[in-house]
């Protein structure tokens, strides 16, 4: 009978039976380290000072992130100094997306100038292990790593103009102002990662 069982698990497991991945809210997210832009490897621990981050996992070529790009530069200008700054990952495959490449990186965050790390997720480990499936894709954390919010910037992925609910700006003052955040999980809109061939 165990050796049916343990049959049975295993057969659903080379199946493809589904495996939890990815961060769910009030999760502790692992730390990671990874390369800048600059050549230096940065971990959320080099950060002695701050009271959480906003990590977003993005990238050079999605339209999406393109039409972010300075709502990210924004909201770093603005909450960097009070605690909260803005780590950007990008995980995509240059192999795929050769204008993802780390030279492409290390162009782009000259050209808009970056004053926030834009990392290289050359393993992917690290977008697999916290679940972001898009670019832009926003996991705000507390000072403990704990996960307090998932998914997109606001509301409008194309027009800034357009935006009326700026989830990401609303979690985070929230978290400064010792409340629970209210709105912790939204759908990232953007272009999927592209990951790398089995």
């Amino acid at each position: 009978m165990k050796t049916l069982v343990l049959s049975l698990i295993l057969a659903l497991f080379w199946a493809g039976a589904p495996i939890k991945e990815g961060y769910e809210v009030g999760d502790t997210a692992a730390d990671f380290k990874l390369k800048n832009v600059d050549g230096k490897m940065v971990s959320l621990a080099d950060f002695k000072n701050a009271k959480g981050f906003i990590v977003i996992f993005d990238c050079n070529t999605c339209p999406y992130s393109k039409a972010y790009n300075e709502r990210i530069i924004a909201l770093n200008k603005k909450y960097a100094a009070v605690g909260y700054p803005v780590i950007t990952i990008n995980a995509n495959d240059d192999s795929k997306s050769s204008g993802d490449s780390f030279e492409e990186m290390v162009r782009i965050a000259k050209e808009k100038s970056y004053d926030f790390p834009y990392l290289v997720d050359e393993s992917q480990s690290v977008a697999k292990v916290f679940g972001a499936t898009n670019t832009p894709h926003v996991f705000v954390l507390t000072k403990d790593l704990k996960v307090a919010y998932i998914g997109a910037i606001d509301d409008s992925a194309r027009k800034a103009e357009a935006v009326t609910k700026k989830y990401v700006e609303t979690a985070v003052d929230e978290l400064l102002a010792g409340k629970k955040v209210t709105t912790t999980k939204t759908k990232a809109i953007g272009c999927g990662i592209k990951w790398k061939s089995v």
